[in-house]
């Protein structure tokens, strides 16, 4: 019998040049509104997993990894290939990614948790669902 934290998640970019295992049960994805995830995204939200940076291990095309710095101590990773985005990090909370849930091989598992910055939601977008939505980050 496999133990949850034996259980792996792999992932990986449009290309398939960048592919990573993910260690241990997933959290629930965070829904980020801001408008720096939907232009990073090109979407009406980014759909992120935080996860322990220790338990993110690359497969292949670590190489391929670009890394650019959307705003003071934020990095966001993606695909140099493809243009993927990857996940993200902060200085804020070390030795944390935000994996984008989007890159993970189905089936997941992943759930949806809550929305974060629901107030910057695009005005294109209407928050039909019941999950919990906070203004800014959510509480930890």
């Amino acid at each position: 019998m496999t133990s949850s934290s034996d259980t792996r998640h792999l992932g990986g970019c449009l290309c398939g040049q960048v592919r990573f295992a993910l260690k241990g049960p997933l959290a629930d994805i965070q829904l980020c509104h801001c408008s720096q995830c939907r232009r990073a995204q090109g979407s009406a939200f980014a759909a992120n997993i935080p996860a322990a940076e220790a338990d993110l291990e690359f497969v292949s095309g670590a190489q391929a990894l670009r890394l650019y710095e959307s705003s003071p101590g934020k990095v966001r990773a993606f695909c140099g290939r493809c243009g993927s985005p990857l996940f993200s990090q902060t200085t804020a909370r070390p030795g944390v990614v935000r994996l984008r849930a989007g890159t993970l091989d189905e089936p997941s598992g992943a759930k949806l948790g809550f929305h974060i910055f629901a107030d910057s939601h695009a005005d294109w977008w209407d928050i039909e669902d019941d999950l919990p939505r906070f203004s800014q980050r959510a509480p930890d």
